[in-house]
């Protein structure tokens, strides 16, 4: 076989200018890509010619088929910012510095009246795909769906993402950072993978799947592949994530550079958790102790001069829920202030990483043709931190206080790896600024306007304007489709598509005042609802952010009328001086409501995480077995079987070598789990209660080489949520450890630190004195709750 390649390969040479396939004539071939059917996906090739001659040298070869982009079609690169309020950036009159947003809107375009759905999944979907969230069925995050059209959290096969869109009309595409599309019961290797990335469109993906990461200590995917975080004590996601988009399009560019590309880049800042090296956080330090009630004043009268808003637009009223800063204790104060330094720090870092990416893009001298369109924020900041902010997420899900004394105790490393934080609401209501509400709240425009900055030097004249038209998040894919000269498609793999829902922007680029052609749009989210109409915007407001019941039932909501042609801000309700217009709009909302699948509208908040209660599937179904070998690792809450308020027994069969050490299953991290582990030769259940308090249950008797059958027994006390109780540890059938828990927890144990079985990836459940990798063999282990 070798010596037959050499002869090809070798005579290839010796006659490569004796014969070559024909290439038509140029403008022939011009003409024949001009008439590719690019609405039917995937193109279909020409038939193959049939010949009767024997001698291949007595023909022509004919041209060989490739699908290319259309002549000009420019590289697209768009930036999603995680959680970032209106009122965050420097480059829209926030308190952050943001030098990369800054020269992009010198360059460039900024819109001040663009939106988004107010939550992050509903977001992205329709972001990548230019149809509504409910129309993709992502009326709330995946971790929420229903089985009901709307909200069963599986895009339809009627919507085709546009990335599967640009990569079939010859585009390379590749995905960095966030990916929150995914179905939690379709992340395993059993898949479906339908919807990752990598079958969503996205020939390269690098990053995590799922609502939010550990930046120092994230869950992350190479493609279909859980990958091990680097060992680098100054490592951080956002940076990783943006050397891996570098070297991404550097290599693209040296193999390919004819060839259009799409990236989309998508930190998972600034999402909580906060996390950020404390040199960015103390650039800040003293710059918030005037409070959020100050800082919303002050980033008003920036965003006048700056021409963000207009001259005439009121601070909308602060919610009645946030405390006015001057009637907080100095303790309180003391906290709040560092929590929104690390958040401004985090920000800023964010904005620099991003900025590394479109240097790269400068380097390679393509920026000209190349659109970047930057979205700061998927909704506005986010209030779930609730009023005071928290040292750990995980204690919110487990419906844990924590109090700022705690708090306190973590002041100085606030950010850093030993914690998981979040900010006070006030500081969320103060970086949405001008407007009241905030992340969640669809029907307020602090939960849904982000700023956004489109550059795009070959197609973008106009430098450093601003463009007022009424623009949503849906309107992005269309317009990248009109620029890159590819049609939605009508038909995708014999299943016909539903219409476009977006609205091309590209009407805006050389004209600000053109009218606008985005006239009504519909927005809600958990019974949040409003509707927009040619300047009128009628809403409700069902329920903030930081309570988890509504204020009103859905019956019983209160609706406003506001002209936002007037009223930038949402500031002054004329609902009692024009009822008719009310009304009228009303009935908007509903028929919009009934087109997209919005309806039945379903604010239920806790009963939405509740798999079972919602007919959602998880893997493990109603079976209360589950058997794993070593290796298996990465199961999140739908993929493993569910420990939590219930007695259960895990068996494992392991062999011990010399001293064994090393995990045999765990599930969760430092700020939650519990782990059966070997440590110095004895078998030891650990059960980490919220980072908090740890119980260790340890074998008397160190295990000598051999084979074992380890049993870790837990027996919960009583019926309900988050109860303690008893664990005993047997080996071959012997007790070796018995001890109380006091409590544990009731809700996840993290979203990103999950199941495994002979190591612990992450960060650690407990201390095991070295490596968690098992350093024995790990026959199987079987878990049954009872």
């Amino acid at each position: 076989m070798k010596n037959l390649l050499f002869v090809i390969l070798v005579a290839g040479a010796l006659v490569s200018q004796a014969q070559k396939p024909s290439t038509g004539n140029p403008d022939a071939k011009m003409t024949a890509a001009g008439k590719l059917d690019r609405t039917v996906l995937p193109i279909k090739e020409p038939a193959r010619p049939v010949y009767k001659e024997l001698d291949v040298r007595n023909t022509t070869a004919p041209s060989r088929f490739e699908v290319k982009a259309p002549a000009g079609a420019p590289n697209v690169i768009v930036i999603l910012i995680d959680d970032m309020g209106f009122g965050v950036s420097e480059a829209f009159g926030g308190p952050v510095a943001t030098p990369t947003m800054d020269k992009l809107a010198e360059n460039g375009l900024k819109y001040n009246r663009f939106h988004t759905t107010a939550v992050c999944s509903p977001t992205r979907v329709a972001l990548l795909t230019g149809y509504n969230h409910h129309s993709n069925n992502m009326g709330c995050i995946t971790e929420a769906a229903t089985t009901f059209p709307g909200n069963t959290g599986v895009r339809p096969q009627t919507i085709t993402p546009m990335a599967e869109v640009l990569r079939q009309n010859g585009y390379n595409t590749a995905a960095f950072g966030k990916y929150h599309e995914t179905p939690p019961w379709e992340i395993s290797n059993s898949g479906p993978q339908d919807r990752w990335p990598t079958r969503s469109g996205f020939e390269k993906f690098y990053g995590f799947i799922g609502g939010e990461t550990n930046q120092w200590a994230p869950l992350i995917y190479d493609g279909v592949t859980l990958v091990e975080t680097p060992e680098d004590p100054n490592y951080h996601f956002t940076t990783d994530m943006t050397n891996h988009a570098i070297s991404w399009v550097r290599f693209q560019q040296a193999l390919t550079p004819d060839k259009p590309f799409f990236i989309y880049y998508a930190p998972g800042a600034t999402h909580a958790p906060h996390h950020v090296a404390k040199e960015w956080a103390e650039k800040y330090k003293g710059k918030f102790d005037q409070g959020w009630d100050k800082l919303r004043e002050m980033t008003l009268e920036r965003q006048k001069k700056m021409g963000i808003v207009p001259q005439n637009t009121k601070l909308a009223p602060k919610p009645a829920d946030i405390k006015d800063w001057d009637k907080l204790s100095a303790d309180e104060k003391k906290l709040f202030s560092r929590q929104m330094e690390v958040y401004a720090g985090f920000a800023e870092q964010t904005d620099y990483e991003s900025g590394r990416l479109i240097s790269a893009i400068r380097d390679l001298g393509v920026m000209d043709n190349t659109i970047i369109i930057f979205i700061a924020g998927d909704n506005g900041a986010s209030a779930e931190g609730q009023m005071n902010g928290m040292y750990s997420e995980m204690t919110y899900f487990s419906g844990v206080p924590e109090t700022v004394p705690d708090m306190l105790k973590h002041y100085d490393d606030w950010g850093l790896p030993s914690t998981y934080p979040h900010f006070s609401a006030g500081w969320a209501v103060a970086l949405d600024a001008p407007f009241s509400y905030t992340k969640q709240v669809a029907s307020d425009f602090g939960g849904t306007r982000n700023g956004m900055i489109i550059q795009w030097p070959a197609g973008i004249k106009a430098k450093g304007e601003i463009r007022s038209q009424f623009g949503h998040v849906i309107d992005i894919a269309p317009t990248i489709y009109e620029i890159a000269k590819i049609p939605a498609p009508k038909m995708v793999n014999g299943i016909q598509q539903d219409p476009v829902e977006g609205t091309s922007l590209a009407y805006t680029f050389p004209d600000a005042g053109a009218k606008e052609k985005h006239t009504v749009q519909y927005f809600e989210m958990l019974g949040n609802r409003g509707v927009y109409q040619d300047g009128w915007f009628a809403r409700t407001i069902h329920r903030p952010a930081w309570l988890l019941k509504p204020l009103h039932t859905l019956l019983e909501d209160k609706w406003e009328l506001y002209n936002t042609n007037e009223d930038f801000s949402l500031a002054n309700d004329l609902a009692a001086q024009n009822p008719d217009k009310l009304k009228s709009m009303q009935e908007l909302f509903m028929k919009e409501a009934e087109k997209y699948h919005v309806l039945p509208l379903d604010d239920r908040l806790l009963e939405r995480t509740n798999a079972a209660l919602m007919g959602r599937p998880t893997v493990m179904g109603d079976r209360k077995t589950l058997t794993l070998g070593e290796g298996m690792k990465g199961m999140g809450v739908d993929i493993f079987i569910d420990l939590r308020n219930t007695s259960y027994t895990i068996t494992a069969d392991v062999e011990v070598k010399d001293n064994g050490n090393g995990v045999i299953v765990c599930q969760g991290g430092r700020f939650g789990g519990l782990s059966f582990y070997m440590k110095n030769g004895k078998p030891v259940f650990t059960y980490n209660y919220l980072g908090m308090e740890s119980t260790d249950i340890v074998a008397n008797e160190a295990l000598k080489p051999g084979r074992y059958t380890l049993v870790y027994d837990f027996q919960y006390d009583g019926v309900g949520a988050g109860k303690g109780g008893t664990g005993i540890i047997t080996v071959d059938g012997k007790k070796a450890a018995e001890s109380k828990i006091a409590h544990t927890q009731p809700g996840i144990f993290s979203v990103d630190d999950l199941a495994d079985v002979g190591v612990d990836e992450g960060t650690h459940v407990a201390d095991y004195g070295g490596s968690s990798k098992f350093n024995g063999k790990i026959g199987k282990v079987t878990l049954e709750r009872k």
